[in-house]
């Protein structure tokens, strides 16, 4: 009779550990879906937004940005340069005074002349979810291009287009990345996916908003 029992249980887990990992990559197909097609790999063929929002990455010590951030803001850039936007929102995490990651890609982007007024921060962009949400609440974003890698485009511009943004992707994959940064992200971003399904679902708000900072404004107000 116990040995029943086990076996049952056994077969039990079995079951909703297939039905759990059905369940994530049913997630992770559909939001790939549902933003494909406002994912673009070719600057020339993006439509232009009023805004280009840059997603923070790995900042390295003395402020020298990973490849994968370089990437995005060299990316952001090049929108700018090309006149396909007006205004950069960096937006990624400065939670630690010894920790930013927005004043790192705000340095970079001076050092190439963009002009200080056209390069706003958001320094409570401590994931995906909060990056696009307080691009609409706290910015006043309507119309953005999301600039990141290709694996982190379709949740990225998912979450956006859930909060209700006018928003397209733009991918920033100008170098080949570490097999370790590759297979990170493979493994890491079906769970991250789910996560952003539940947090569109349930409308959750981020743990900091605050006053509004229009974007149409200057974006020497975000500096701190």
């Amino acid at each position: 009779m116990m040995g029943t029992m086990l076996t049952k249980s056994v077969f039990i887990i079995i079951l909703l550990g297939i039905a759990g990992t059905a369940a994530i990559f049913g997630v992770s197909a559909y939001i790939s879906y549902a933003a494909k097609p406002a994912i673009y790999a070719d600057i020339s063929q993006i439509p232009p937004t009023y805004t280009a929002l840059i997603l923070g990455a790995k900042v390295h010590g003395g402020g020298r940005l990973s490849n994968m951030l370089e990437d995005r803001v060299l990316t952001g850039l090049a929108l700018y340069r090309q006149g396909k936007v007006k205004k950069l929102l960096l937006s990624g995490d400065h939670g630690q005074q010894a920790y930013d990651e927005v004043n790192a890609m705000r340095e970079y982007l001076l050092k190439q002349g963009v002009p200080a007024q056209d390069i706003f921060m958001d320094h409570a962009g401590f994931d995906t979810y909060s990056s696009m949400y307080r691009a609409r609440d706290v910015f006043q974003v309507r119309d953005v291009i999301v600039v990141t890698q290709a694996f982190h485009l379709p949740r990225a511009v998912f979450l956006a287009r859930s909060l209700g943004l006018d928003a397209v992707g733009l991918a920033a994959d100008r170098r080949t990345y570490t097999q370790a940064s590759r297979l990170k992200a493979a493994v890491r971003e079906p769970l991250a996916r789910v996560k952003s399904f539940a947090e569109a679902l349930l409308r959750v708000k981020p743990k900091y908003l605050g006053d509004a900072i229009p974007i149409t404004g200057d974006g020497r107000q975000t500096l701190g």
